[in-house]
């Protein structure tokens, strides 16, 4: 892409983010979040107290809970261990996944659905 033609894509959007934010400058559920938040802050500020206290105060068992990335973090279900046997040949090959180098091969010459046919476990 030319830098002319970037430029003028850049300007298209920035032209659109304009009249996004100037529409929502307009909207009454923003004005009162505002006041909301401004009020709030002013009586935070007024007792010397943080957003951090007041989650505190509402909810003390916050701060010793796990965040949710990290239950789910390791709690996976493992794979199941798959076994082909090659009838043509006898060979048998155990895997977990389907990136294995003589699945690949035996796929290749004698097509996946063959293959998965194998499929003794």
């Amino acid at each position: 892409m030319s830098k002319l033609a970037e430029f003028r894509q850049l300007e298209k959007h920035l032209a659109e983010q304009i009249q996004a934010l100037e529409a929502l400058k307009g909207d009454a559920g923003l004005k009162v979040e505002i006041e909301f938040e401004t009020k709030l802050r002013a009586l935070l500020a007024k007792y010397g107290y943080s957003l951090k206290d007041i989650v505190n105060l509402l909810d003390p068992q916050a701060g010793r809970r796990a965040p949710a990335t990290a239950q789910k973090a390791g709690s996976r279900k493992a794979r199941q261990v798959k076994v082909y046997k090659n009838p043509h040949t006898g060979e048998v090959i155990e895997t977990k996944g389907g990136n294995h180098k003589g699945i690949k091969e035996w796929k290749a010459e004698h097509g996946s659905d063959t293959v998965e046919s194998w499929l003794t476990k």
